[in-house]
């Protein structure tokens, strides 16, 4: 392949990967989170106690309208599971971000409070879908759309730079004393490696991102203006009428009944009801088939009143073909099929994918250094390198102390605050700035190191809240004897041991590494302290003065 071509791939790899590369760490390692977010949500949510039975979901539901009969509108009940007791929320209006939640205490009384569970959950997934952005979410995820879309190209890009070497060096990850070398060996091997995996990230997400700007278009271009009208006409409720006479409910068990005969291998997990209590009364009948591809599973409809089957093409088995097209999109991007084999392997993926984006930028950082010494120049590390150095640092460990925190802070908040979701991301928010602008102002070396530090203390966090919570139950957690809350307990613990290490090897390359290099601390403090440098993932692999790099 001609050089020429060579180096301009190698110059929009690098400038598309330096583009997205901080927002698509926050995405990828929130996203490795949100592979196992209901363990999180159970392990943030507190004991609720009480009966699992079905009956139970029946009177669970007449309590809850009796007693709050705005909810009768629109409200989804949550089925009962060997550890969670039957649970119904709901929004007073449409226009209301405050979510309601009820289920029956083991007394049998009804117990209604703001919701908060799964909040942790959705909270990560909206973390992952946005990057964090202060933006609302639907704007927040069409930026990361866009963003997407600059992924794939970095992806093809740099697929066709390592294409010349493939065969030689697939497989190379050469751990010598030129620790350039093997974070680029590192990086190519697993950028090649997991190169199938990120692509369909990047495509899927581009769709999920900018869909509506899609169906904007394909309306104007295509369908002339109709397209919501032919939207609505082959929606789940099309044909369906309104009819707001009264009318008792069918039980939550005749309502499953009726799905589960229409497709034995179908397995539900909730239930939404739209006007309750009514002749009209829709229910979409929620939940999973292992056998087929999805997001979330798939849902039929069905009459409150007869239970009467409105509407399959939802379900995985009897989906049509265009909703069979698109749901392995929604599967392969969220990991949603194959069980806890592929969880792993996604949640593995997801951190792989977040190493590769902060080692690019480390590359870039370093590859500045080299030129200058090949050409003979003095080295010296530009504005551009210390704010990216800097930018890196606090991006990349700021996300991570966040995220932790920010969990954590869920059970110390619950039922000290009214609201604990806007808490949680005011938490995320401030640690995310606050380590963003200690970067700038500490420098590389030194906020390498210690926010690799604070890092190992977020993760310990949630090992802490667990024991604090069975040794002292009075100061607010509770403790969860499951093997959820044990496992995310156990993967604290070990992320605190990793992030633990890090800081050792970071201190170490910043204090003795090659003093031209960003990296240094020694450089650092011979530098008037210039607030801008840093990566603290990357400070512990800095190259040396010497290091030579060619492909």
């Amino acid at each position: 392949m001609r050089g020429e071509i060579l180096r301009l791939y190698k110059s929009v790899h690098t400038w598309t990967g330096l583009v997205t590369g901080m927002l698509l760490f926050i995405c990828f390692y929130a996203g490795a989170l949100t592979i196992f977010s209901e363990p999180l949500a159970h392990w943030a949510s507190p004991p609720t106690g009480g009966s699992i039975s079905v009956e139970d979901a029946d009177r669970l539901i007449e309590t809850t309208l009796a007693a709050r009969p705005e909810a009768a509108k629109d409200f989804t009940l949550r089925l009962a599971t060997a550890s969670e007791p039957a649970r119904l929320s709901w929004r007073k209006s449409r226009n209301d971000d405050v979510v309601w939640s009820a289920t029956l205490g083991a007394d049998g009384e009804l117990r209604v409070d703001r919701s908060n569970v799964s909040g942790v959950g959705a909270f990560v997934d909206t973390i992952h879908r946005t990057a964090g952005l202060p933006l609302d979410r639907e704007t927040g995820t069409t930026a990361m759309g866009v963003v997407s879309a600059v992924y794939a190209v970095a992806l093809i890009s740099g697929l066709i730079l390592v294409l010349p070497s493939l065969a030689k060096d697939l497989l190379a990850l050469r751990l010598t004393t030129n620790l350039k070398r093997m974070w680029l060996d590192a990086h190519n091997l697993v950028g090649v490696a997991s190169f199938p995996f990120h692509l369909v990230i990047a495509l899927t997400a581009v769709v999920f991102g900018l869909h509506e700007p899609i169906y904007d278009a394909l309306d104007h271009v295509v369908y002339d203006g109709r397209l919501p009208t032919i939207m609505r006409s082959t929606g789940p409720f099309a044909g369906v009428k309104r009819d707001e006479q009264k009318a008792p409910m069918k039980t939550v068990a005749e309502l499953v009944a009726v799905v589960v005969s229409a497709s034995p291998n179908f397995s539900p997990t909730s239930l939404h009801y739209r006007d309750a209590d009514t002749r009209g009364a829709l229910v979409r009948v929620i939940g999973e088939d292992p056998r087929f591809l999805s997001r979330g599973g798939g849902f039929a409809v069905v009459r409150g009143a007869t239970a009467e089957v409105v509407n399959v093409d939802y379900l995985p088995e009897k989906q049509s073909g265009w909703t069979a097209a698109v749901s392995p999109f929604f599967a392969l991007h969220f990991g949603s099929y194959g069980g806890e084999p592929v969880r792993w392997a996604y949640f593995s993926l997801g951190l792989a994918g977040a190493f590769l984006f902060y080692s690019g930028n480390l590359l870039w950082i370093e590859s500045r250094r080299r030129t200058a010494r090949r050409h003979g120049e003095k080295v010296v590390q530009t504005t551009a390198a210390r704010l990216m150095a800097a930018a890196s640092i606090g991006v990349c460990l700021g996300c991570v102390c966040a995220l932790s925190f920010a969990i954590v802070s869920t059970k110390w908040l619950y039922g000290h605050v009214e609201d604990v979701d806007a808490w949680r991301r005011g938490i995320y928010h401030a640690v995310f700035f606050g380590a963003l602008a200690f970067a700038l102002v500490r420098g590389a070396a030194r906020a390498g190191v210690e926010l690799a530090c604070v890092a190992a203390l977020g993760a310990l966090a949630l090992p802490v809240t667990s024991a604090v919570a069975w040794a002292a139950p009075g100061l607010g957690p509770w403790a969860a004897a499951d093997p959820e809350s044990a496992g995310v307990d156990i993967v604290g613990l070990i992320a605190a041991l990793c992030f633990a290490a890090l800081a050792r090897a970071t201190a170490r390359r910043a204090e003795r590494g090659p003093t031209d290099s960003v990296w240094s601390a020694r450089e650092a403090s011979r530098s008037a302290r210039s607030p801008l440098s840093s990566n603290g993932c990357a400070v512990a692999v800095g190259a040396d003065a010497g290091d030579d790099i060619h492909g």
